[in-house]
């Protein structure tokens, strides 16, 4: 007789790593659409471990011990895409990185299925 294991599919947004880590991890697939305002200071999540997103709620200092958030101060008022995934190269907007983002979490299932 042959046993079946059976498991139930967890959306990686729901999946944290429990170790420190020194590299951040995607809070999202997709960008935060935030309304900010002019000369208000904000500190953007660079960890991904904030339960806050896309802001900071300090747990960087037990998750992430090496990742600081952002602070920034916008220029003017109105509605912003800002980073989930983490890996923009204009921080905290958005620039489109998480297509790559997405486009290898896709390949490394599909190379899953033929294993």
């Amino acid at each position: 007789m042959r046993a079946v294991l059976q498991t139930t599919p967890v959306p990686s947004s729901v999946v944290r790593c429990s170790l420190q880590s020194s590299q951040p991890v995607p809070a999202a697939r997709l960008p935060y659409r935030v309304t900010l305002t002019a000369g208000k200071r904000y500190a953007w999540c660079v960890c991904g471990h904030s339960k806050k997103q896309p802001f900071c709620d300090g747990a960087h200092s037990t998750e992430a011990p090496g990742i600081s958030p952002l602070r920034f101060t916008p220029e003017k008022h109105g509605a912003v895409m800002l980073c989930a995934c983490k890996q923009t190269k204009a921080p905290p907007y958005c620039d489109g990185s998480h297509f790559r983002v997405i486009y290898r979490d896709a390949v490394k299932l599909v190379k899953g299925f033929f294993k």
